[in-house]
């Protein structure tokens, strides 16, 4: 995944940092009372009976990654994972070792499993896309397929995008080696088959391009509609979500009605939102909106069973990759820092601030200062009122950059600072305390900004 490094750096010494405290002294500033963070996102989705899910990739499952993937979403799909060129790439030679370590990552911190997916046109084995076989070869591979990897993970993956991206974007069927070797009906063979092999599993057929009311959803509709009709086992359909900063469809809730009122679940299962670098405080605002905007829609329809962010950190996405110069499409930025997008899913969810804390109060120190550097801290205390996570808002008004950052997770953005608390310093007990440091540089002035918290 290409990385294009934008945010803070974290570590260093304490002690050398702040070097010359006792002749410079320290500037300080009372902030406004410190207002408790909300609960995790998984937290929110799971009181409103919703999924808050992200893909994720098993190399990466541990250190800062695997601790926000475990706290806050409650699914997991593996990226790549689960495709058949990662499970199968020599014929009848298999390789779970990532989708399992997915599948045991997710059970050991109480979340489910999305399978994806079973039955694709991309990422496929060699072997199977170049070989000469027959249809009832093809049938027979395909049926296998379904078989051995649900078979395998029965009962531990709760749904699967059984056929993933059947359509064109007019609404005709994307000739694929299924299409072209099976027939339209290899999608409702494929579903016959995933219901057999794993009864308790939600099937979905899962497409891009197919958010808002258009020909390609409209193709989807009406084959969802005929599988029902015909008793083919169908339970949701999955709206892929990829979408441009500021292009959400305004008929994406009317879209999900419509499916739901088929008598299927609906789910947004890849959600991520790109924009042209590089990030400015408009654009970070206006993703927040339309984050809001996709959250507000499922949340709307009883039938639309949640939200998965395709990624939640920028360092583990594809659209860099795939978009050039463009990216900082997911809710947390490349050094985990929470962005506006993640506020937004929360406020979504029913998550906001509580009221400020009886006593607890957060102070802006500049605690040394030369030439054209300075090094800060923010103190948070709290008398009466604990803490279970924090974060710290700020925006300078004198021009002033934080390049470095320790016991935080900091990004700047233009002129605003957002600081949320590191892995291991999250709780402020009744009575307790946190500090977090940062160096920067400025010119002409150095004054104190006004902090908030939440």
């Amino acid at each position: 995944m290409g990385t294009r490094k934008r945010s803070l750096r974290t570590g260093s010494s304490l002690a050398s940092l702040f070097t010359g405290l006792a002749t410079l002294g320290a500037l300080l500033l009372a902030a406004p009372a410190a207002q408790s963070a909300d609960a995790p996102l998984r937290d929110l989705a799971d009181a409103k009976g919703k999924v808050i899910g992200t893909a994720v990739t098993g190399s990466k499952l541990s250190g800062t990654y695997a601790e926000v993937a475990a706290r806050e979403f409650n699914w997991l799909t593996p990226g790549n994972a689960m495709k058949w060129e990662s499970v199968e790439p020599s014929r009848g030679s298999f390789n779970w070792a990532e989708a399992d370590r997915i599948v045991d990552f997710a059970e050991a911190n109480g979340q489910q499993v999305r399978g994806h997916t079973l039955v694709w046109h991309s990422q496929n084995p060699g072997w199977l896309t170049n070989g000469d076989f027959t249809p009832a070869e093809l049938r027979t591979l395909l049926m296998d397929h379904i078989d051995t990897e649900m078979t395998r993970y029965r009962g531990r993956v709760a749904a699967w995008d059984v056929v993933n991206e059947p359509f064109n974007e007019d609404g005709t069927y994307r000739q694929t080696l299924w299409y072209d070797g099976l027939g339209q009906d290899y999608i409702a063979e494929a579903l016959t088959r995933a219901r057999a092999a794993d009864p308790s599993a939600r099937l979905y057929i899962n497409d891009y391009n197919v958010e808002g009311v258009n020909a390609k959803s409209t193709a989807l509709y009406n084959l969802v509609r005929s599988l029902k009709e015909r008793g083919v086992p169908i339970d949701g359909v999955g709206l892929q979500a990829h979408l441009i900063l500021g292009q959400v469809p305004g008929t994406f809730q009317q879209n999900i009605q419509r499916f739901a009122d088929l008598g299927v679940d609906v789910a947004i299962t890849e959600l991520d939102i790109r924009m042209q670098l590089p990030v400015t405080d408009a654009k970070l605002a206006q993703q927040a909106a339309d984050y809001r905007a996709v959250m507000d829609a499922c949340v709307a329809v009883d039938r639309c069973s949640g939200v998965t962010v395709w990624g939640f950190t920028d360092s583990d996405s594809w659209i860099p990759d795939w978009f050039e110069g463009q990216g900082a499409a997911t809710p947390y930025d490349e050094n985990y820092a929470p962005k506006p997008a993640y506020d937004a899913i929360a406020a979504s969810l029913g998550g906001t601030s509580e009221p400020p804390g009886e006593g607890c109060t957060a102070t802006y120190s500049v605690v040394n200062e030369w030439n054209t550097g300075f090094t800060g801290q923010v103190r948070i205390d709290c008398a009466d009122t604990a803490l279970s996570s924090w974060r710290v808002n700020w925006t300078y008004g004198a021009g002033q950059r934080i390049n470095q950052a320790w016991n935080a997770d900091c990004v700047q953005t233009g002129t605003a600072v957002r600081c949320s608390n590191a892995s291991y310093n999250g709780t402020v007990p009744r009575g307790g305390s946190v500090t977090f440091g940062f160096n920067g540089t400025w010119s002409g002035s150095n004054p104190v900004p006004v902090v908030s918290m939440g």
